[in-house]
């Protein structure tokens, strides 16, 4: 592997400025390195955007943030078309969708014209205006949150849309410790920017890197074993996980194991991955809630109940 500079620098680099937050820290990292989406669930006041803003940062890279309201348009993502007088043709203006790292901010506030023009930015890396399509940057990696504590005024994510999110990463509380620390950092002194430590070059070096990181045979049938006991009849699964939850833990446990400094992926890789892959892709139903049973509990027993190589 031909790497200049480690992934193990950026996350150092984002480590200075969040305090604790390693899973959405390691996330945000799988989804650059993976090329694909996170989605960040979580209350408000838990750092969320300022980790993006900082990976932006970090990266020398575009940041936009899109605040998802009940009244956006989709040209307010992704632009319009206006007409130019002075020219007497029309003129295309991009939306804050052309940018390297894109804050969705309470994504599930957006209406359904809004989600469908998000996905195919999410899924074709292209956008539509009027009669032209314009390809998004590279990288380019979407990062969106939701409030579980607020379900006023929102609507629920089509299947479809949550099936295009790489992984779904729940973001806790800071412990007492932590939280201490944030209070010295940030309650007294401003706060300091993140530094550039990487490229948009050195990302998709990455990129290739993690795309050559060896998994066995072994490995690859006990993924797809794993993803196949979410499809077993269950009192409390509906349906289980698609074909892209197999092609995302495989393409996450490269990405660890990238950031483990390793070219070979373990079954322990697979195992961190799973709830982040699994999570959002599940279909649970009512029991659920009735028995009052966490979702990560059944996935912690779907993982335990598959045999590691």
């Amino acid at each position: 592997m031909i790497v200049e500079r480690q992934p193990a620098a950026l996350r150092a680099a984002l480590a200075e400025t969040i305090v604790g937050q390693e899973r959405v820290i390691e996330g945000l990292l799988l989804a650059l390195l993976c090329n694909g989406h996170v989605l960040l669930e979580g209350p408000p006041g838990l750092a969320k955007t300022l980790a993006c803003r900082s990976l932006a940062a970090a990266l020398e890279g575009d940041f936009k943030r899109i605040q998802f309201t009940p009244d956006l348009l989709p040209s307010d993502i992704v632009g319009t078309r206006i007409f130019d007088q002075r020219e007497s043709a029309f003129a295309t203006v991009l939306g804050p969708i052309f940018a390297n790292v894109v804050l969705a901010d309470e994504i599930n506030r957006a209406p359904a014209k809004v989600q469908s023009a998000l996905l195919e930015a999410m899924q074709e890396r292209q956008v539509t205006i009027g009669p032209q399509s314009y390809g998004l940057p590279d990288p380019f990696v979407v990062m969106a949150t939701m409030n579980p504590l607020d379900s006023e005024g929102t609507y629920a994510l089509p299947i479809a849309q949550m099936d295009r999110f790489l992984m779904k990463v729940n973001v806790g509380y800071p412990s007492r410790e932590e939280e201490l620390r944030i209070l010295d950092r940030f309650a007294v002194a401003d706060t300091q920017p993140v530094r550039a430590v990487a490229t948009l070059d050195d990302v998709r070096r990455w990129r290739v890197a993690a795309h050559a990181v060896h998994i066995d045979e072994k490995l690859k049938r006990y993924i797809v074993d794993l993803v196949a006991k979410t499809r077993e009849p269950s009192e409390f699964i509906d349906y289980g996980a698609s074909p892209r939850a197999t092609l995302a833990l495989a393409f996450l446990a490269r990405g660890r194991a990238l950031l483990a400094e390793r070219d070979f992926a373990l079954p322990d890789d697979v195992r961190a991955v799973a709830p982040h892959t699994l999570r959002h892709r599940i279909g649970f139903n009512y029991r659920l809630a009735a028995e009052g049973i966490s979702a990560d509990r059944i996935i912690d027993g779907l993982i335990a109940a598959v045999p590691a190589p």
